[in-house]
């Protein structure tokens, strides 16, 4: 059974930066995929931005340029730098690692931006 525990997030006035961390029970090279997604009250969840095995990222347009994935292969973690906080940021961010055959999911960490 994978564990995928999220850590980092909190209330951040805008402009300003948090960098949530996901740490995997495995290696994340086993996973094909890792991600950050997140869902704001009363929305579906989307999709924030994903990283394959390979490093090949894919970023939602609304967060272009503000956030930024990285991973830490010895620390088997993946983190999401967020700066320039808006209040539309504001969600709850959760952490999804992917194999052939399954998704795993993180218990989500809140991340609230104040105007």
């Amino acid at each position: 059974q994978v564990q995928l525990v999220e850590s980092g997030g909190g209330l951040v006035q805008a402009g300003g930066s948090l960098r949530l961390s996901c740490a995997a029970s495995r290696s994340i090279f086993s996973f094909a995929t890792m991600a950050w997604y997140r869902q704001a009250p009363g929305k579906e969840r989307e999709m924030v931005v994903v990283i394959t095995s390979g490093g090949g990222t894919n970023y939602a347009i609304s967060v272009k340029g503000r956030f930024t994935i990285s991973r830490d292969n010895a620390k088997n973690t993946v983190y999401l730098q967020m700066n320039s906080l808006k209040p539309e940021d504001t969600a709850v961010y959760y952490c999804r690692a992917t194999t052939e055959r399954y998704n795993y999911w993180g218990q989500g960490t809140q991340v609230t931006v104040s105007s």
